[in-house]
């Protein structure tokens, strides 16, 4: 006998088997799609607050520092004579004899040479001789306006013939008066034969030698010689507008020449031009260096250093710091609650890579080194360290 197979299991326990089956399928579908989604939006937050992070600029910040120490002002000038005298001809010859030569010192009124003028002989003789004439025409006329009064006094000759001998005096002694202040301008030319030193200095430049033609009144032409006073010299020098009201009269300054390398000479700030050229900015001063070792040479270029006072109330700011714009100067702050806060400020100095500020910020203020372009007041900025560079051994 055979044994019995299992029973079939009824339809309507099949139906619910198939149906739990479903439903645990629809959850796990259900559960997929819905982490799916989940994880999407996790994701799109991600990305949108490191877009948004990422779109605040990022900044770095410096606090103002307070000028404590004295600064110097480097400006090239040019070594003058404090005296220059170049010595040109007055009357027209030749040159006789010259006695000093380039580098010889000299005298007040010492002679430097002589000029032969023949011509201005001849004149001088003429005028001479003029007013001798004239001078002898002026004697007869008095003699005879003299015998004329007298016979007019006794009514001899007519009153009129006695005016007319006074007024023929008259032009005589004009004439005489002419004749003489010829002479003295011929003799006043002649003087200037001798040429002569105006002043105590040394001859740095001899244009002339024995014999050469000499043309009067030649001042667009090289001078004779030139005498200069080396004893003290000028040395002008540009300062820009900005560094004026800082460099007084009186202010000592540092001198240096390249043919001299580590010395150093002391000079004084003697006068100000009291303005400022239109095409530099700058306005010119006027150094005198003493030179009483003769080491320093006119003409010669020269290093000066100007020590500037230190402004205790004025900030220094990186000069990348400030934004130039249609609103003025301002510099960008951070407030504390990482917002962008545009302050007007106002330059005292400009001392390069530093300004120091005159008004508008204040001690405590985090200001932003070189701010992107486009930065508005209340714009978010994030604030980074900027590392420092090591030193290199």
């Amino acid at each position: 006998m055979s044994p019995e197979s299992p029973p079939e299991p009824s339809p309507p326990r099949r139906r619910r088997g198939l149906i739990l089956v479903g439903f645990a399928g629809v959850l796990v579908l259900a559960f997929v799609v819905a982490s799916g989604i989940w994880n999407r939006n996790v994701s799109e937050a991600k990305l949108k607050e490191w877009t948004d992070t990422q779109a605040v600029p990022a900044v770095s910040v410096v606090a103002p520092t307070s000028g404590t120490g004295k600064t110097s002002l480097d400006l090239p000038g040019r070594l003058e004579a404090y005296s220059r005298a170049p010595i040109y001809a007055r009357v027209a010859g030749f040159l006789k004899a010259w006695y000093v030569d380039i580098g010889s010192p000299v005298k007040a009124g010492q002679l430097l040479g002589e000029i032969e003028a023949p011509d201005l002989d001849q004149q001088l003789l003429q005028a001479k001789a003029a007013l001798a004439s004239a001078q002898a025409a002026e004697s007869l006329a008095t003699v005879t306006a003299q015998r004329w009064q007298q016979l007019g006094t006794a009514n001899t000759v007519s009153r009129q013939t006695v005016d007319e001998k006074i007024g023929d005096l008259t032009v005589k002694q004009a004439l005489t008066k002419a004749a003489q202040a010829a002479v003295d301008r011929l003799e006043v030319l002649s003087a200037f034969k001798r040429l002569t030193a105006p002043f105590d200095g040394i001859v740095t430049a001899r244009n002339t030698d024995l014999g050469a033609l000499i043309n009067a009144d030649s001042s667009a032409g090289l001078a004779l010689f030139v005498i200069s006073d080396v004893s003290k010299l000028r040395l002008t020098v540009s300062v820009p507008q900005n560094y004026v009201p800082a460099v007084r009269i009186n202010s000592k300054v540092e001198i240096t020449v390249p043919e001299y390398p580590g010395k150093v000479y002391s000079g004084v700030v003697e006068a100000s031009a009291r303005a400022v050229d239109a095409q530099t900015g700058t306005t010119r001063m006027q150094l005198v260096v003493d030179n009483g070792s003769g080491e320093l040479m006119p003409g010669a270029f020269a290093n000066t250093r100007i020590e500037l006072p230190a402004n205790l109330q004025a900030l220094s700011v990186p000069a990348g710091a400030l934004i130039f714009g249609q609103k003025g100067l301002r510099v960008a702050v951070v407030d504390a609650n990482g917002k962008v806060q545009l302050k007007p400020v106002t330059i005292a100095r400009d001392l390069g890579q530093t300004v120091e500020i005159a008004t508008g910020i204040a001690a405590t203020d985090r200001i932003i080194d070189s701010p992107p372009d486009g930065l508005a007041d209340g714009d978010p900025v994030r604030v980074v360290e900027v590392p420092k560079a090591k030193a290199v051994r």
